[in-house]
C-alpha cells in the first residue's frame, strides 16, 4: 500500500503548512473531541454514501486532515473509549471486553489537569471506574439520548482556564426507530459487501435514521462553538468509536474508523494521511499539541507530525483483539489480529480444527469452550488478507504457500505484541472471563445455553481478573 500525504488541494498547502516544528503548532490551545458512536467508515456522503445525511462531517473532511488508515484495537463500546481515555490497548488498560473496568492506571483527566487543562465529558459515559476517571465535570446524555449542548455552551460561558471537551455521542447507536423517514428507500450502499443487494431492513433504516439526527446534531455542536469564538480556535477532532457491521470481531468493518481533524492556521484544509494510526494515538498526540512532554509506558504514539505537514511513519503495524464475551451474543472465542501496510493477519484461538487442543480438565469450561468453536465452525484458525487488493477481506490467503513468508511473519509480529501486552491468551489455554453482564451459563434475552450448561460455572472456572 503506498504511503501518502496527499493534498486534495496543493495551492493551500503554503498558507496553512506549519515545517514541522512542534513550537508552531502548541499553544495551549482548547481542544474539543467528538466521538459517534457504532458508525461504519464508509456512511458518509463524502467517503462515497450518498444515501444518508452527513453534511457536518463532510464540511469537518473538507476543512482538515483525514485519516484513510485510522484504527481502533477492539471494535466495541467501551474497550474503545479506554483507549482514547488511557492511551493504553484493552488488554493492558484492563478493559479487554464490554462493560468492564479500566485497571487503576493514568487517564486523560491526569495528564490534562497537569498541564493546566480542564476535562469535560458530555454525553455517553460507558467508561470506568469513577476512581480513575475524575472529569472536572461529566454532564450526562439527556433523555432524549441527545448530548447536553447547553451545559457545554454554559461551561464555556464561564470557562477560566483551558478546556478538552469530549462530546461522546450516543447516536447512530441503537436502539433504532421503527418510524423513520428511510423505510422505504433502497439501502443498497454497502462497498464491504460480497454481493451487495438493496436493503430497506427496518433495522437499517432505523440505523441511517441516527445517523441522520447525529449529523444534525454534530450541526448544532459546531454552530455553538462559533457562536462562542471556540470553533475557530480550537483543535477539532471527529471520530466513530467503531463500525457497526463489524462489531465485536477484528475485520476491517469493525476496527476501522472514521478520523478527521480540523485546526485552523494550523492543519492545512482539504487534506489527507494514509499513515497507520490508532485511538490510542490520539491521547499523546493531544498532550503533544497541549505542549506535554512524552509520556512513558502508554501504547499510544503522538501524530503530530502529520498535522504539520509531514508524511512520516507512526506505526509499522496496528493491532486488535476480540474476546466475545461479556456481550450480548457471548460465546468463547478470542481472536488477535496484526495488518502491515498492506497485508492482514488474524488467528483465531478457539477455531474448530484447533478446539480440542483448549479443552482441560473442567467438563463445565469444557461445554462453553465447544460451544463457543461450534457457534464459528467456519472461520478457520488462521486468517490472511492482501487489503491493496481485498480491504474488506474476502480472500483468505492463509492456506495459500505463495505467502508463507508474509504469514509467518506478521503471526510473528502478532505474538511478539501480545507477550508485550501481557496478553492472558500467552498464559492461559482458553480463559473464561468473569462476566458483569452477560453470564455464559445463564439464559437471557440473547443467549441460550443448553439447559445441561446453566448456572454450571464457579467463580474459580474464570480467570482471574483486577475487578
Amino acid at each position: 500500500m503506498k504511503r501518502s500525504y496527499t493534498f486534495i488541494f496543493p495551492a493551500l498547502l503554503f498558507s496553512f503548512l506549519i515545517q514541522g516544528q512542534k513550537s508552531g503548532l502548541t499553544s495551549t490551545p482548547n481542544i474539543v473531541i467528538y466521538l459517534a458512536d457504532d458508525q461504519n467508515a464508509w456512511d458518509y456522503k463524502i467517503h462515497g454514501n450518498d444515501q444518508v445525511d452527513t453534511s457536518n462531517y463532510d464540511r469537518l473532511v473538507r476543512e482538515g486532515m483525514s485519516f484513510s488508515n485510522a484504527y481502533t484495537a477492539q471494535a466495541i463500546c467501551a474497550p474503545s473509549r479506554s483507549q482514547l481515555f488511557t492511551g493504553l490497548f484493552p488488554v493492558r488498560n484492563g478493559c479487554m471486553a464490554n462493560h468492564l473496568p479500566v485497571k487503576k492506571v493514568q487517564d486523560i483527566n491526569d495528564y490534562f489537569n497537569a498541564l493546566g487543562y480542564e476535562v469535560i465529558l458530555a454525553g455517553k459515559g460507558h467508561i470506568k471506574p469513577n476512581a480513575v476517571f475524575n472529569w472536572t465535570h461529566f454532564y450526562h446524555t439527556a433523555e432524549n439520548r441527545l448530548l447536553p449542548i447547553n451545559k457545554v455552551k454554559n461551561y464555556i460561558q464561564n470557562a477560566t482556564k483551558p478546556f478538552c471537551i469530549i462530546f461522546a455521542s450516543d447516536l447512530p447507536h441503537g436502539p433504532y426507530p421503527k418510524q423513520n423517514d428511510y423505510s422505504d428507500k433502497p439501502l443498497d450502499y454497502d462497498p464491504s459487501a460480497r454481493n451487495p443487494k438493496k436493503n430497506i431492513a427496518r433495522s437499517k433504516s432505523g440505523y441511517y435514521q441516527n445517523i441522520e439526527d447525529d449529523n444534525a446534531q454534530l450541526g448544532r455542536v459546531l454552530s455553538m462553538l462559533t457562536a462562542e469564538a471556540v470553533f475557530d480556535k480550537a483543535l477539532f477532532l471527529y471520530m466513530s468509536d467503531h463500525g457497526l457491521k463489524g462489531k465485536w470481531s477484528v475485520r476491517e468493518t469493525g476496527i476501522k474508523i472514521p478520523m478527521v481533524v480540523r485546526w485552523p492556521g494550523k492543519v492545512a484544509p482539504q487534506t489527507q494521511s494514509d499513515q497507520l494510526v490508532t485511538i490510542a494515538d490520539v491521547l499523546p498526540t493531544l498532550i503533544d499539541v497541549a505542549g506535554g512532554d512524552d509520556i512513558d509506558n502508554i501504547d499510544g504514539r503522538s501524530f503530530l507530525p502529520l498535522l504539520s505537514g509531514e508524511d512520516k511513519i507512526i506505526r509499522d503495524y496496528v493491532y486488535a483483539i476480540s474476546t466475545r464475551q461479556n456481550i450480548q451474543k457471548c460465546e468463547v472465542f478470542p481472536s488477535r489480529s496484526v495488518r502491515g501496510t498492506r497485508y492482514k493477519y488474524i488467528r483465531n484461538f478457539n477455531a474448530m480444527e484447533v478446539m480440542e487442543q483448549n479443552l482441560g480438565a473442567n467438563p463445565a469450561v469444557n461445554a462453553f469452550i465447544k460451544r463457543g468453536a461450534q457457534a464459528f465452525k467456519n472461520v478457520p484458525y488462521e486468517e490472511l488478507y492482501d487489503l491493496e487488493n481485498d480491504p474488506y477481506e474476502h480472500r483468505n490467503l492463509a492456506a495459500n504457500t505463495k505467502y508463507n513468508k508474509i504469514k509467518e511473519q506478521l503471526s510473528k509480529e502478532l505474538l511478539r505484541w501480545m507477550t508485550q501486552q501481557g496478553d492472558f491468551l500467552i498464559t492461559h489455554t482458553m480463559p473464561l472471563i468473569k462476566p458483569t453482564l452477560h453470564p455464559l451459563d445463564r439464559t437471557s434475552k440473547w443467549n441460550k445455553p443448553d439447559k445441561t450448561m446453566l448456572g454450571t460455572l464457579k467463580d474459580e472456572d474464570y480467570m482471574e481478573v483486577h475487578y
